[in-house]
């Protein structure tokens, strides 16, 4: 049965399985949402040799409308390509803050690790400095209270005793990848100074090191701490920072070097008077402009009453004073200004303005610029029941059971479904796009979600398949580098800028 399973996925679905590829990768949401309609297994299609699906195509081009359709036709959240990436793993590794959210609100595993390199989802934003990711998907383990500054910091003993468990953020924030590398590490390497910094504030550690596995990264030398690699990739504000976080100047590395002996073997001359004394007196450096402590109760309320299906008709009563469109559904504490969640989101993924008044992570109320720190739900907004998201799959021809039998007295047969394809010529592997696929359109018949192939349908398909099709949406793809190659690539390149 596998086996079938398999052929199904193969040739069975191939032509609408590649169609939606293709509506995936170029952001067609009408065309995605027939081809859904018309067959929702095909959620579950990918293409061959890469195993990328619709999911992670339209997550690495940041279309998140056809990312939050994908994920309500059923298809798994965390479903895997060749690499073992997920697609929050391909948002956050191209910076569409978007897509992450929309993973987010729907749960992603964070703690997923590629087959490669064992990076999780915040190394591969780290990686290219994509600040709005990180914060993303850390959100559930920053908590909206206005201690948490202080318990980071440590700044105050009975601020330890808050209901934070700092141990668990700690562990994400630090979680090491192949060789100890950590997220810090790669935001350090390559020059990216917010996210250092904001990683920072989240409790990443200055004194990690990482360790001797045999890669290419050690070129800069196992036991390097984030100051040895920030001092490879060449940029002060990283280092001043970390120097200012507590940061050794005299830690060696496994090769014997200090922070200033790298730089001077990657001809960073630049940086010789941060690195060769400590700094006089303390250097003050403020909260990083990315924390947002409203992100978690927000997300919570989304996930509890929706951030979609409001009022949008003009009678709506009592709108959103931002959008003038959807009502409202959440008050921030303290001013009690309400907003529609949508907006409320918006706000807290995309600020990066602290209140100078409130406490650091706070977000300027736009309206009376008060300090935000918890939004709560408003009385009115009730939760949404979340629908049952089954786990749907491909196959060659199987029976689907009917649907409401037990109300129709009639027996009726298993019904099969007979796409309306006129496959008579399909294009050579060189083809633009496969939405030019000689087919006729969609009927405007509407057909039941249950409904599959049949047999003759299948063979129509495999026979109008060529030999060079299994591999079609992944001919024009090229391989990516593994995050580690990157950062080689970037080292060894960096001194010619």
């Amino acid at each position: 049965m596998r086996f079938f399973s398999l052929m199904g996925n193969s040739f069975g679905c191939s032509a609408s399985g590649e169609r939606l590829v293709s509506a995936a990768r170029d952001g067609d949401l009408q065309e995605a949402k027939a081809l859904l309609e018309y067959n929702p297994r095909l959620a579950r299609y990918s293409t061959f040799g890469v195993r990328n699906s619709p999911l992670h195509y339209s997550a690495s081009q940041g279309h998140h409308e056809i990312v939050s359709l994908l994920l309500e036709s059923g298809v798994d959240i965390n479903l895997r390509n060749f690499r073992g990436q997920t697609a929050l793993m391909q948002a956050c590794q191209y910076g569409h803050w978007e897509v992450a959210q929309i993973l987010m609100l729907f749960k992603a595993n964070i703690h997923k690790t590629d087959y490669l390199n064992g990076g999780t989802a915040l190394h591969f934003a780290a990686l290219n400095g994509h600040t709005r990711c990180i914060r993303l998907v850390l959100a559930d383990y920053v908590p909206s209270i206005p201690e948490f500054w202080s318990i980071i910091r440590k700044s105050t003993p009975e601020a330890s005793m808050s209901d934070f468990d700092e141990d668990a953020l700690s562990e994400i924030v630090n979680k090491r990848a192949d060789g100890g590398i950590t997220a810090i590490h790669m935001a350090a390497l390559n020059g990216h100074a917010e996210s250092v910094h904001l990683l920072l504030d989240l409790g990443a550690s200055v004194s990690d090191v990482t360790l001797e596995d045999g890669t290419t990264i050690d070129l800069i030398g196992a036991g390097s701490t984030p100051l040895h690699y920030a001092a490879c990739g060449g940029n002060a504000v990283c280092c001043q920072v970390l120097i200012a976080r507590g940061a050794s100047l005299t830690a060696q590395n496994a090769n014997g070097l200090t922070p200033l002996m790298v730089a001077r073997s990657w001809n960073r001359n630049w940086l010789e008077g941060i690195l060769s004394r400590q700094p006089e007196g303390r250097i003050k450096i403020l909260p990083s402009p990315y924390l947002s402590l409203p992100l978690m109760s927000i997300i919570k309320i989304a996930r509890e009453c929706g951030w979609r299906n409001t009022c949008q008709s003009p009678a709506c009563i009592d709108p959103c004073v931002v959008c003038l469109e959807r009502r409202c559904t959440v008050a921030s504490e303290g001013c009690g200004h309400e907003f529609c969640t949508r907006c409320a989101l918006y706000l807290c993924s995309t600020n990066i303005a602290s209140t100078a008044s409130g406490p650091p992570g706070s977000i300027p109320c736009p309206l009376c610029r008060h300090a935000i720190v918890l939004f709560n739900r408003v009385a009115g907004a009730s939760p949404v029941r979340e629908l049952p998201r089954t786990s749907l799959s491909l196959s060659l021809c199987t029976t689907c059971p009917s649907v409401g039998s037990e109300s129709s007295s009639a027996s009726v047969h298993t019904q099969l479904c007979k796409p309306d394809f006129g496959c008579t010529r399909i294009p050579q592997i060189g083809s633009s796009s496969f939405r030019s696929l000689s087919c006729q359109r969609f009927p405007s018949m509407k057909l039941t979600s249950t409904l599959c192939m049949r047999a003759e349908t299948s063979a129509c398909l495999i026979r109008c398949s060529r030999s060079g099709l299994a591999r079609s949406s992944s001919q024009g793809e090229s391989s990516r580098r593994s995050w580690l190659f990157a950062s080689n690539q970037y080292v060894t390149t960096g001194s010619s800028g």
